[in-house]
């Protein structure tokens, strides 16, 4: 299993949510992705989605910098 990263601050919804799902789309199962997304309705969005995804959300963290990052095993989807 492969581990990546998907730098997403800045980027606004609903685009945030499409990058990581074409991101998934090109993974493997199993993979881990750690996407960096800003705070309020972007981490909200994405977490929510990916999980309506099929995907499973590992893990979500504020980091001292203000953004948030959202670690997201890829499911059968």
């Amino acid at each position: 299993m492969a581990e990546f990263e998907l730098d997403l601050r800045g980027v606004a919804c609903p685009m945030n949510f499409v990058k990581t799902r074409l991101f998934l789309d090109k993974i493997q199962e199993g993979d881990l992705v750690t996407v960096l997304l800003d705070g309020g309705e972007p981490v909200e969005s994405v977490s929510e989605s990916v999980v309506q995804d099929g995907h499973q959300l590992e893990a979500k963290t504020e980091a001292k910098e203000g953004h948030f990052m959202v670690s997201i095993r890829k499911g059968r989807a």
